[in-house]
């Protein structure tokens, strides 16, 4: 049994962060379902103006929707949208097989939209329709604007996979938007079997001190913030708020471990792997970690319910002078605008090439 075996079988999923029309005709996205336990999928701009920008293979699908008048925004959500309706397909199984817990793929609203409520809860809806994967999450980010737009969209019954997440602190206000939608559904005389996750970044806190504290902290920083987190969410699920959701048939908020490729060369490159193993959980990683994990990953200790040594290691961190509350708010603020660059490099991507392929649209 190899590592990623190992980890599905303690409870933790495995999700690919990745989607290219090459991983899905090749046969790479099912033989890792196969062979490496892989049981969902995530995505978000960056991947997408990778794919596209890298491929010819969504030259033909260009070519089509721009003469029939597409461009923009809705040109791309047309191609990501095949994508993620054949990764869906591909995951259905899984989904079924684990009662609706399991086998997601998530596509995000346009990042434009990260401060803007009302916008968000309307394109939230528009893609979850007009997708009709009952296992598809449509990705909000958790900012202050993001979380009214949580909470509509869980009372609507549209599934969230709430993104940009980076602290403890920022996850409890994101499970709390989860729960406020979920009892907005029962006061309604709704079934509150709406799923979610809930995704905390991991290796950006560690690039971001990384010439700022000694060496003996240095990529200690992101596991301590995951495992302050998993005490939180195990907490959560202790709660009397959410035992009454769960008799009334709710599901729990899974907590996701997001960005755990590791940045530094020097460090081992399954580390946040091996160190967030936690049951009931998801750790989401791009195909070089997944691979490198299965290959020589060792997640032999799972996360404690009080977060070991996490609190401790933040306390060095302040020690060293981070003040690590400013910064979880800096590394959300910055990473709603690097998905904004992402995001406008996506779209100028797509004009280009449609230009290169000379499709005139339709008049």
């Amino acid at each position: 049994m190899n590592a990623t075996a190992k980890l599905h079988s303690a409870g933790q999923s495995l999700w690919l962060d990745d989607i290219t029309r090459e991983l899905l005709d090749s046969g790479t996205l099912q033989q890792y379902i196969r062979e490496l336990s892989v049981t969902g999928l995530t995505s978000n701009p960056s991947i997408f103006d990778h794919a596209i920008t890298h491929s010819d293979k969504y030259d033909g699908e260009i070519r089509r929707l721009t003469a029939r008048g597409y461009s923009g925004e809705a040109l791309f959500f047309e191609l990501a949208l095949a994508d993620l309706e054949r990764a869906a397909d591909m995951f259905h199984p899984i989904h079924q097989a684990t009662a609706g817990t399991d086998g997601w793929v998530s596509l995000e609203v346009s990042p434009l939209l990260a401060y803007q409520t009302d916008e968000t809860i309307a394109e939230a809806q528009r893609l979850w329709h007009r997708a009709d994967k009952d296992n598809l999450f449509i990705k909000i980010p958790g900012t202050k604007e993001g979380l009214p737009a949580i909470e509509q969209s869980i009372a609507a019954g549209v599934p969230v996979n709430v993104t940009l997440l980076f602290s403890p602190r920022q996850y409890e206000a994101a499970a709390d938007a989860y729960m406020r939608g979920l009892e907005r559904r029962i006061a309604a005389g709704l079934a509150p079997d709406v799923r979610s996750v809930a995704s905390v970044f991991i290796s950006r806190w560690d690039r971001a001190v990384a010439d700022k504290v000694p060496a003996e902290l240095r990529n200690r920083l992101g596991a301590a913030i995951g495992k302050l987190a998993y005490k939180s969410y195990r907490e959560l699920l202790d709660s009397n708020r959410w035992q009454r959701l769960m008799n009334h048939g709710a599901a729990p908020q899974r907590l996701l471990f997001a960005s755990t490729s590791m940045k530094d060369a020097k460090a081992p490159d399954a580390f946040y792997v091996d160190t967030l193993a936690a049951p009931n959980t998801v750790n989401t990683m791009p195909a070089a970690t997944l691979t490198a994990f299965a290959d020589h990953g060792d997640a032999g200790t799972l996360l404690q319910r009080d977060g070991g040594d996490g609190a401790a290691t933040i306390a060095e961190h302040v020690k060293a002078g981070i003040d690590v509350d400013a910064l979880a708010e800096q590394l959300q603020s910055d990473g709603a605008q690097a998905f904004v660059e992402s995001w406008k490099d996506l779209l100028q991507a797509i004009d280009t090439k449609s230009r290169a392929l000379g499709v005139k649209k339709a008049a």
